[in-house]
């Protein structure tokens, strides 16, 4: 099917991020749409500062909501979208742990689909190897979840990650500090951007 593939671009991704996206684009015909924010990334520095850098909570809310979830909110708008499928897991985090299979955003209105939300680092693994999909290339440097470059660490780097779970490897992201962006969360309403910033 047609469906269109939401991707977010930060701004800060690693490069190899890019060059996989488009590998993975050209190889399964994805519907690709790719959303970023309204405000550049030197734009929110020159005026905020880096604000992934921080280490109070606020400023790590508006780094998300204004890199990620202001553009997927707008995604979901322009598209039209009734529902959003994500590959969230509930191993991952304590608040994935909690999510439903399907639940109702209320904020934004479209319900959100979790069709892996009680699959293992195994399932994933085996369910590549059967359908002979590829990892993300950076998976070879250390890296167990990938996200911006100036906040994700490989595993062997990161001081905060001392066992090897899923869990655990989160702390790979924010030196530890933080586990959600604000994609899966409802309390990170586009509203209140304004208030977190000024």
């Amino acid at each position: 099917p047609n469906i269109p593939v939401i991707w977010i671009d930060t701004g800060y991704l690693h490069k190899e991020t890019y060059y996989f996206a488009e590998h993975l684009t050209r190889r399964l015909s994805l519907n690709l749409k790719v959303y970023q924010s309204d405000v550049s990334a030197a734009r929110m520095e020159a005026l905020h500062g880096q604000l992934w850098d921080r280490n109070d909570e606020d400023s790590h809310r508006a780094y998300g909501v204004l890199r990620k979830v202001e553009p997927m909110a707008r995604a979901l708008r322009e598209l039209g979208a009734e529902a959003m499928i994500s590959g969230v897991r509930g191993a991952q985090t304590k608040h994935r742990a909690g999510l439903k299979r399907i639940t109702l955003n209320s904020a934004q209105k479209h319900y959100r689909i979790h069709p892996l939300l009680h699959w293992t680092q195994e399932d994933v693994e085996n369910y590549l190897a059967k359908h002979n999909l590829p990892y993300h290339p950076l998976k070879r440097k250390g890296y167990v979840s990938i996200g911006d470059k100036h906040s994700t660490k490989p595993l062997t780097i990161s001081p905060s990650a001392s066992t090897n779970s899923e869990a655990s490897n989160r702390n790979t992201r924010f030196n530890g500090k933080q586990q959600e962006c604000g994609l899966h969360t409802e309390k990170s309403n586009v509203a209140e951007l304004n208030a977190v910033l000024s």
